[in-house]
């Protein structure tokens, strides 16, 4: 196998083909990062997303119904604790653009941001400043466009951005990292044509207790679970779930999207669905 490693969207990404990718291959993937990250990082000044947060106004991406779509459900489905207009709540702790990591006094996210957003397809307008950040889900469904740009390429094919990964053709055993611990894993699992999202309290943390998993209610970062995975066909279902887990809700629109799925407790408990085909360590008395 050829890895083409390189960093992107603020993460390390590894592609593995059966032969090393060509030069057009290569330009096609940064291609279509770059277009997504222009349509959708708050953390370029240039972006859709900045825009519409200074001013409202329309952002037109081919990717604006389907992650929103999948934002209603969510919403739904954990009470309002997962809200694409939770930038602001990030921003106050210190997740910004800037990456100030300076916090003040949390706050929560719009609660009517149906109300706020409307979409098509194609394109998502705000009827007023809104600032949007799709990290419940972005990731996972760029690892899909970039796993789709390279369709054509013959063989075994694994797209994995910072753990976020998709795999096609022949199987591949994936580790589920401990969250306090990366040196080691509580479980494997093997994947065959489908995705692997997950998310920890341990990364993308900073201070005392901040990390980037928020209550949008409260714009408070969640407490009881530290780590959650996630197996779809899909990555941006996967991402999805992986967000949702961490709340009430999860597993049910998890069943229902037919997403199987781990998560660990805070305390070091594990739990997982029950079709779930991961292999899971257990501790030793």
């Amino acid at each position: 196998m050829a890895i083409w490693r390189f960093d992107a969207i603020g993460t390390v990404w590894e592609i593995e083909t059966a032969r090393e990718l060509v030069a057009d291959d290569r330009d096609r993937v940064a291609g279509e990062i770059e277009r997504f990250d222009r349509e959708w990082s708050r953390f370029r000044a240039d972006s859709s997303v900045a825009r519409v947060g200074r001013h409202g106004g329309s952002l037109v991406s081919s990717d604006a119904g389907a992650m929103l779509d999948a934002y209603r459900e969510l919403s739904s489905a954990t009470a309002g604790a997962v809200n694409p207009l939770v930038a602001d709540s990030l921003n106050a702790l210190g997740y910004d653009a800037s990456y100030s990591l300076a916090a003040s006094e949390p706050v929560a996210a719009p609660d009517d941001w149906t109300d706020r957003l409307q979409w098509t397809a194609g394109e998502a307008v705000a009827s007023a400043p809104a600032l949007l950040d799709v990290g419940a889900l972005g990731k996972g469904r760029l690892v899909d466009l970039v796993l789709a740009a390279l369709a054509h390429v013959p063989g075994d094919l694994v797209v994995d951005a910072g753990g976020d990964l998709a795999a096609r053709g022949a199987p591949v055993r994936v580790g589920l990292e401990h969250p306090y611990d990366t040196r080691k894993a509580i479980g494997v699992v093997e994947l065959q044509d489908a995705a692997l999202c997950a998310s920890a309290v341990n990364r993308r943390a900073w201070g005392d207790g901040l990390h980037h998993v928020l209550d949008a209610r409260t714009g408070v970062p969640v407490r009881s679970w530290a780590a959650t995975w996630a197996i779809a066909p899909d990555a941006m279902r996967a991402d999805a779930v992986a967000t949702a887990l961490f709340f009430d809700g999860g597993p049910e629109l998890a069943a229902s999207w037919g997403v199987e799925w781990v998560r660990m407790t805070t305390d070091g408990r594990a739990e997982r669905s029950p079709g779930c085909p991961a292999e899971l360590f257990t501790a030793r008395p």
